[in-house]
């Protein structure tokens, strides 16, 4: 009798501790506490080499996090789960894989694809099965004028891309007076180029040429050859990464080389000097974030340092911007999640939506489009030692930037 009593003691006991524990640990109801987050992301394609580091943010965040046990809800440590799909660099696909995640693979939240094109599709996926969306590479405002409650931006609007080159070439020289630019003809790249645009001419700079080349261009030369008769002092572009290489190779055969090369995407990939060699020197590239910056942050990359550090042993090279705001998109997730103490998806939202965090990659908060309009850029610049720094703004510049520009025929 007293060892069946002595057995029902220790039966109810497990009872009593075993859920505790498994609270603590993230078990749930026999089962362990995860978060799974759902994604399109060009793996082929035109933006196949900027989704491969979206994709890189992604998962380098995943690891990291997983590695101190996951997020925080309401004191349980939940890991976390990516499930991705590759869109082809296709809005209409990356539409339909959205679909797919929240219909089929049930992801509780999502993230988004690479390109301003593909989150405007995404976006509209999200809002009408009420998903929250975090997005980190679509940075056109017209993704956010349509009253849409679930879609929030971690980087900066498309028109403030180019304003820190501008600005940049002014503290050069103040004699600058032409600008010439041109955009592929896509949603991001059009407001870049509006918005680079009205900010040259607001700061009394003539714009003598402006025009757009149909996405997908192979040949745009006889733009470049119009540019090149009219001797701008700066040279912008706007579009994404192919774009940019297309431009300088054709810049370079054409002799257009004016005192300032700069353009919103690009110049800072990996890919880019890669494929240029020593042409890509003394250009300009946009940056929504650089391994220099000095944001500290408790996180768990803490700063851009560190995050590099990361990045680099895992990925052998040193992170463009794309990975950090991919990476970022995912704190942004955390911090919201921490703060609604749930993983129902309308209090995830609102805790988003009222979100004022400083992290690794900068400040993170929502305006009530749902656009980080509170980050400012940086400007890097490829050097003739083969790397590429930070320039600009003159706060967090690592490297006095190289001006001007170095003609094509002067160079060996």
């Amino acid at each position: 009798m007293k060892k069946l009593i002595v057995l029902l003691l220790v039966l109810v006991l497990i009872a009593v501790v075993l859920p505790a524990c498994g609270n603590k640990s993230g078990v749930v109801g026999g089962k362990a506490c995860s978060i799974l987050f759902g994604a399109a992301v060009s793996m082929s394609g035109k933006y196949a080499e900027e989704g491969k580091y979206v994709k890189n943010g992604y998962n380098l965040y995943t690891e990291e996090i997983n590695k101190q046990g996951g997020i925080n809800v309401d004191g349980k440590k939940c890991i976390v789960k990516l499930k991705m799909y590759n869109d082809e660099s296709n809005a209409d696909r990356s539409a339909l894989l959205v679909e797919k995640l929240i219909t089929g693979d049930k992801v509780q939240f999502l993230l988004g694809p690479y390109g301003s094109g593909n989150t405007y599709a995404t976006t509209a996926i999200a809002e009408k099965y009420q998903v929250p969306m975090v997005e980190a590479n679509g940075a056109a405002t017209e993704i956010f004028k349509r009253g849409f409650k679930y879609s929030f931006a971690v980087l900066s609007p498309a028109p403030n891309y180019m304003r820190g080159i501008i600005d940049l070439a002014l503290a050069q020289e103040t004699r600058l007076k032409t600008v010439a630019i041109i955009a592929e003809d896509a949603v991001f790249s059009l407001e870049a180029a509006r918005g680079a645009k009205d900010y040259a001419e607001s700061k009394g700079l003539q714009v003598v040429y402006f025009d757009k080349y149909p996405k997908g261009a192979k040949d745009i030369s006889s733009m470049i050859a119009s540019i090149e008769s009219k001797n701008p002092d700066i040279m912008l572009g706007a579009g994404h990464l192919q774009d940019t290489l297309l431009v300088v190779k054709e810049s370079k055969a054409l002799g257009l080389s004016p005192k300032v090369f700069g353009f919103s995407v690009g110049p800072t990939s990996p890919d880019f000097r890669k494929t240029l060699g020593k042409d890509a020197d003394y250009i300009f590239g946009a940056a929504q974030w650089t391994p220099e910056m000095k944001y500290n942050a408790d996180d768990v990359f803490g700063t851009p340092q560190k995050f590099t550090e990361i990045y680099k042993a895992k990925y052998g090279e040193i992170p463009p911007y794309q990975a950090a705001e991919s990476a970022a998109a995912l704190i942004a997730y955390q911090k919201a999640i921490e703060a609604a103490g749930s993983l129902d998806r309308s209090k995830v939202r609102d805790a988003l939506a009222s979100l004022d965090y400083n992290s690794f990659y900068g400040k993170l908060k929502f305006d009530k489009q749902g656009m980080n309009v509170y980050k400012p850029m940086a400007v890097m610049q490829n050097f003739p030692d083969g790397k590429l720094y930070t320039v600009w703004p003159e706060e967090v510049a690592i490297k006095a930037p190289l001006y001007p520009f170095k003609p094509w025929n002067q160079r060996r």
